[in-house]
């Protein structure tokens, strides 16, 4: 039969592309008793990125459905994924009829379309019964793989949708599988999900802060109080999702002195993802405080109240610096150098008072080759020099974002890690939570070359050299 398939496949012409083969609908075969059939224009190919979420620039130039930005015919391309996504939301809620393994690829069949997609209103047509079927996957999954797969669906599903009644539904389910679960994968994920329900899903103040205090216990017991002890990458999940919760409360005075401490011990970690996330969330406390003492000031006449912050803050600098030297050999290159380069920032930041990828380093106020004049100099300072400035950027497209301070640089953070190469599908089409996380970064238009469909990277400051040096030194 497979060959006889095969022939007939050849003679009519008809193949089959590897990246189509790569996708996860194509690849994923319908779950036993699938309720639903493809329709026939679901069969279109289109382009998709990598399941990698941590992918390269080339990749993510692919991120996007090229339907959706960038079509001849977009309509008929952009029924495709929402007749796809259709289906697969089908088969979800006909769980009696499948199978783990068809649940496990069909959920991941379903995070991937609505990673890649805005699918606010497809996905409302059918909430009320989805919340309880990613639930059921949570908690009793067949396998981690298909509670890992939930998890994320999960989690997508609240950003898409932000619903104001998901977080009752959903925490008492996220913080049993965290504390329960035997997979690392599982508490992970389930960290990352209950900071996306609190925030996005209809969570009080007062629910941010008792998560705020678990994650903190996580922390301090370097994972034993969820049955993960000294487990890096879920130590490393709770300082994200920490710094993710903290950069939406306007007042950190009453957790700051005990997350600090925390903090700094996991400093000493030796994981080298773990001391980048504890230093960002120490220079995001003490950006909370400048700004606290900055507020005070402007609202009391010139009296500063001030945080009093009791903790040694040049002791804490000198620690710091030595990890922007750190030469272990048991540490990768890659990883001494992403170190260095982050703990650099966070010295910057507490020296000088500034946000994440502040470049110190200066260039004069004119170029020959630029043209650029001595007239200039006067807007630089002495001797004609600035400051490069901030440098890290996130680029949607065509728009540039400033991350100048560190709460919008861990909101930052934890969107790339949810969506990945889908975060720019996302905002150009208008996702109410993610325009709504990134409206403090300063936007600017940047007229450049496209580089695919839709581009979605954080860059640092690159210098350039010849004719294209102008364009650099704005940072885009």
């Amino acid at each position: 039969m497979r060959d006889l398939r095969k022939k007939i496949l050849l003679e009519s012409g008809k193949t089959v592309s590897r990246k189509a083969r790569s996708r996860p609908e194509s690849a994923r075969g319908s779950p036993l008793g699938s309720p639903a059939q493809s329709r026939a224009s679901s069969r279109a190919a289109s382009r998709y990125a990598s399941e990698e979420e941590d992918v390269s620039d080339s990749e993510y130039e692919e991120s996007v459905d090229s339907s959706v930005i960038n079509s001849d015919d977009g309509e008929d391309a952009a029924a495709t994924w929402t007749d796809r996504l259709q289906d697969r939301i089908a088969e979800l809620l006909d769980r009696k009829r499948s199978s783990a393994k068809g649940r496990e690829t069909t959920l991941i069949a379903y995070a991937h379309l609505i990673r890649h997609h805005y699918a606010a209103e497809q996905i409302e047509n059918h909430f009320r019964e989805l919340i309880p079927v990613l639930l059921r996957s949570i908690r009793g999954g067949a396998n981690y793989e298909e509670t890992v797969a939930a998890l994320k669906a999960l989690t997508l599903t609240i950003l898409s949708t932000q619903s104001e009644s998901v977080y009752d539904q959903v925490w008492s389910s996220l913080k049993a599988v965290c504390q329960d679960s035997e997979e690392e994968s599982v508490k992970v994920e389930a960290i990352e999900a209950m900071s996306i329900a609190t925030l996005c899903g209809g969570g009080s103040a007062e629910a941010a802060e008792d998560l705020l205090d678990f994650l903190i216990e996580i922390i301090e017991s370097d994972g034993h109080s969820v049955d993960a002890p000294d487990n890096g990458p879920v130590v490393s999940a709770a300082l994200t999702a920490w710094g993710f919760v903290a950069s939406h409360l306007d007042d950190l005075q009453d957790q700051s002195e005990q997350a600090l401490e925390a903090f700094t011990e996991q400093l000493d970690s030796t994981d080298v993802a773990v001391q980048i996330a504890a230093g960002t969330n120490v220079a995001l406390v003490f950006e909370a405080a400048r700004e606290h003492d900055e507020d005070e000031e402007d609202g009391a006449g010139g009296v500063a109240a001030g945080w009093n912050l009791q903790y040694d803050q040049h002791r804490l600098v000198q620690r710091m610096t030595a990890l922007t030297r750190e030469s272990s050999k048991a540490i990768s290159k890659r990883d001494r150098k992403q170190l260095h380069a982050s703990f650099a920032s966070v010295v910057t930041s507490l020296e000088r008072g500034k946000g994440p990828g502040y470049s110190t380093a200066r260039r004069h106020a004119s170029n020959p080759h630029t043209g650029g004049s001595r007239a200039e100099a006067g807007d630089f300072g002495d001797a004609g020099f600035r400051e490069y400035g901030y440098r890290e950027r996130l680029r949607v497209h065509n728009i540039s974002m400033v991350v100048d301070t560190w709460s919008l640089s861990a909101r930052v953070r934890t969107l790339r890690s949810v969506f990945g190469g889908g975060l720019a599908a996302h905002y150009l089409e208008g996702n109410p939570a993610v325009r709504d996380l990134l409206s403090s970064a300063h936007v600017e238009l940047v007229s450049a070359p496209r580089r695919g469909p839709a581009d979605d990277f954080t860059t640092p400051f690159k210098k350039a050299r010849g004719p294209k040096a102008a364009r650099s030194v704005a940072g885009f």
